[in-house]
């Protein structure tokens, strides 16, 4: 059963990487260099 269990949980494990999904011309690129998320990610970190 617990070899079960490993394989299910590796099957959620993935890695995203919004660079590779937000396209080069996209509005949110132009929008970033303004924008702070240092408390936001700070916040998040443990997630």
């Amino acid at each position: 059963m617990m070899g079960r269990r490993q394989e299910a949980q590796a099957a959620l494990s993935y890695e995203f990487s919004l660079e590779d999904h937000v396209p080069r011309d996209h509005l949110l690129r132009a929008i970033d260099p303004f924008v702070d998320l240092t408390r936001i990610r700070a916040h998040l970190s443990e997630h």
